[in-house]
């Protein structure tokens, strides 16, 4: 007959099996013995490792502390071994608990060979990252069930992405010495490209012929800043940018799921200033000869609504894509980026404009000169990480005014420092047209006819100044400008006269 305590434990049973399993999180206690016993035995084992394997990386807290202290006396030229190890930890109560020093000698006894060294730190960093996402997991789910009232579905997404793409790029430690013969292969691939390439170019061709023969092109990995005062035509020479590069674009799919560029690029423009709307229309405007102004005031006949809608038909396939989200931090800007370029590819990063951008909150608060610090240092990060161009327009500081030539220079950039340092080309635009227009003298005097011929004379003429140049010359480089249809174009002198052919 069954007893009470019977049923009793019978229950228990059966609220045991149905009970979900307890699942402790991924590790593997024996391939971080075997790493350490390998480091111990031999201390070139570290090196093998030390290049992305961090003592958090490992399961087992003691472990942790055994990888650290070896490594550091590795580093400092010493011997790591169970002997000298051992001074280390004769008050560690938690290696007391399963031996004291003699778990120092089992360790080396387990060792695995130096050959194999790098492929168990492999296994424990592998599994160290997927505990991480675990953790991510978990504060993904606990942050939308408690979510605070200033924090949108958005922000949650924002920040899940950044958790996600830190991970990714955390194992990214650089990979270290390279052969030099490695580094000229890679200089005359670059060179073949530039030969094979239209224009003899090394990087992405702006549209603008003077400037891709100073600059070579846009180059891979560079930060350029854009500088320029408010007016002169620094967002409107970005898109003009922006236009060439994505309508350029010729790619080749490979049946390995690769892309060879040919020519051009994917386009991400972060526009912080101006709409998405407005942005397009500066583009229709300069590709149908339609002021802009006209486009937004609906002033136009039915043969120029149907040359819009002709262009804009054109425009449609462009690989340029926009996002006018106002007061980015520079975090949310390199996950957006890096998405774009796993998802479709990328080929140019456009900021309009610095300034505009936010930094950590902790930069931040120290001071705005730290902020720019820490946003232009990770905006060449960015740039070497996705080998892309990064062009970031700047506002310049008012004293440019207060000079009698207001050509911009270096020293002109707001919070200059950190700006000139990182910058790999600093380039400023400079139109004296848009002076000259502010100083008309009385009509009918003899200033006035002056005036009236110093504006013919700069009539639609801008200069682009390049003040800095890591691998190329500095100097002035005359374009047009066409103001009411924002359009820059190649300069040509009036003294130029076509080939004639008798």
């Amino acid at each position: 007959m069954e007893t009470a305590l019977d049923i009793t434990h019978a229950h228990a049973d059966d609220d045991a099996r149905e009970a979900p399993e307890y699942r402790q999180a991924p590790h593997n206690l024996e391939a971080e013995m075997a790493l350490l016993g390998a480091i111990l035995v031999n201390n070139e084992a570290c090196d093998r490792v030390s290049g992305f394997l961090q003592p958090e990386h490992f399961y087992e807290a003691l472990h942790a502390r055994i990888y650290e202290a070896a490594s550091t006396l590795i580093r400092g030229g010493k011997l790591a071994s169970p002997v000298t190890l051992k001074t280390y930890f004769d008050n560690d109560e938690t290696l007391a608990e399963i031996g004291g020093p003699a778990y120092l000698a089992r360790l080396a006894a387990s060792a695995t060979t130096i050959i194999n060294a790098e492929e168990y730190g492999r296994t424990v960093y592998e599994l160290a990252q997927r505990r991480e996402l675990i953790s991510i997991g978990t504060e993904i789910v606990n942050d939308s069930f408690d979510t605070r009232v200033d924090t949108t579905t958005r922000d949650l997404i924002e920040q899940a992405e950044q958790s996600l793409y830190e991970i990714a790029e955390s194992g990214r430690f650089g990979q270290g010495f390279q052969p030099f013969g490695a580094a000229l292969v890679q200089s005359i691939d670059m060179a073949a490209a530039a030969y094979q390439r239209d224009g003899g170019l090394s990087g992405l061709s702006c549209g603008l012929k003077d400037m891709d023969e100073r600059m070579g092109g846009l180059q891979a990995s560079d930060l350029i800043i854009l500088a320029a005062r408010p007016a002169m035509g620094k967002s409107s020479l970005a898109a003009n940018i922006a236009y060439h590069v994505a309508k350029n674009y010729d790619a080749e799919h490979n049946p390995d799921g690769t892309v060879n560029v040919k020519n051009g690029g994917v386009v991400a423009f972060f526009s912080l200033e101006m709409s998405s709307e407005q942005l397009a229309t500066r583009i229709i405007s300069e590709q149908s000869g339609i002021s802009s102004e006209k486009i937004r005031r609906g002033k136009i006949d039915e043969h120029e609504f149907h040359k819009l809608v002709e262009v804009s038909q054109e425009l449609q396939s462009l690989p340029l894509y926009l996002d006018d989200t106002g007061g980015l931090a520079i975090a949310q800007v390199a996950a957006r980026a890096r998405r774009l370029k796993r998802q479709r590819g990328l080929g140019l990063i456009i900021l309009d404009y610095l300034q505009l951008l936010t930094g950590s909150s902790r930069r931040a608060s120290e001071n705005r000169v730290q902020e720019i610090t820490e946003i232009t240092t990770s905006l060449k990060a960015l740039a070497k990480e996705l080998n892309v161009p990064i062009m970031a327009l700047s506002q310049l500081s008012r004293q440019v005014e207060n000079r009698d030539d207001k050509r911009p220079q270096l020293a002109d950039l707001r919070e200059s420092g950190s700006i000139e340092q990182d910058a790999d080309v600093v380039m400023f635009i400079y139109r004296e047209e848009y002076y000259l227009a502010r100083k008309e003298p009385r009509a009918g005097t003899t200033e006035h006819i002056e005036w009236q011929e110093e504006m013919d004379r700069t009539h639609g003429l801008a200069e682009v100044i390049i003040g800095k140049q890591r691998h190329g010359p500095t100097g002035t480089i005359p374009l047009q400008f066409d103001a009411n249809l924002t359009r820059f174009s190649n300069y040509i002198s009036e003294d130029y006269l076509p080939e004639r052919f008798e």
